[in-house]
């Protein structure tokens, strides 16, 4: 075949095509469970970093088989609730519904339903009696995720235990500072979220105004991030859509 001849660049250029193709899609399923087992060991240990059990690094460094035992070993139950608030169903100790894959799964919480047109909404409670449930929502490049922790102390409302948050693509030093920023994510503890609003969370300029004395009123209003405006502002979206969608579970472990 004449080397220099169209058929012959066509011909060439289709079979490498097909073979990179080949090797990528071996790869790639040679891969998953690894993959699999990562995306799992990281969604627990952002669930463990809310719940106050550690920080994110310290669970980087343990490794998967160790976040997984801590996880067992802290975990009490799970299960679903509907948008009254009602139980549904168990959830296995061993399955993790990230807040990604809740997304995966086209959750409308603001419609109340999911792809099978059941509201399904996963609640974690851990030994230590502190509640853990997932956010999703969009921030300025992509999605914005996370976890927030309550706890409740005795005779009062559900205050916020701990939060961690993630996201795809926020610009470093601004909107990325969600994840990066511990001091950001310090902010929600001991916040209040007001369960019988619609608005239950606020990030805003200047936060929670000031008592007398300089301390912060815990009315669950936190300050938003300087120069990461959109980003803020969906984090605040995500956190009031998924808190309202809780708002009635919430409410009847309040009473």
């Amino acid at each position: 075949m004449n080397t220099n001849s169209n058929i012959y660049t066509v011909i060439y250029t289709t079979v490498i095509v097909v073979v990179v193709a080949a090797l990528l899609a071996f790869v790639s399923q040679s891969l998953k469970d690894r993959q699999d087992a990562n995306e799992k060991a990281d969604t627990i240990s952002q669930m463990l970093t809310a719940a106050g059990f550690g920080t994110k690094a310290e669970f980087q460094a343990m490794g998967n088989a160790a976040v997984l035992e801590k996880y067992a070993s802290e975990i009490s139950k799970a299960y679903t609730v509907d948008l009254d608030g009602n139980k549904v169903a168990d959830l296995s100790l061993d399955k993790v519904y990230s807040p990604k894959e809740l997304k995966r799964q086209n959750y409308n919480i603001k419609g109340g339903a999911n792809k099978t047109g059941d509201p399904v909404l996963p609640v974690f409670i851990f030994k230590s009696g502190v509640i853990t449930v997932p956010i999703y929502g969009a921030g300025l490049w992509g999605p914005v995720w996370g976890y927030i922790a309550f706890e409740k102390p005795e005779g009062g409302p559900l205050a916020i235990k701990g939060a961690y948050f993630d996201h795809e693509s926020e610009t470093a030093g601004l909107g990325a500072k969600i994840k990066d920023d511990p001091a950001f994510q310090a902010e929600f503890v001991g916040e209040i979220p007001d369960f019988t609003s619609a608005n239950v969370f606020d990030i805003v300029k200047g936060g929670s105004p000031k008592n007398a004395d300089g301390s912060e009123i815990m009315d669950g209003k936190i300050d938003a991030i300087t120069g990461a405006t959109m980003t803020s502002g969906g984090l605040d979206a995500a956190i009031d859509t998924w808190l309202g969608a809780y708002s009635n579970h919430f409410k009847a472990m309040e009473e």
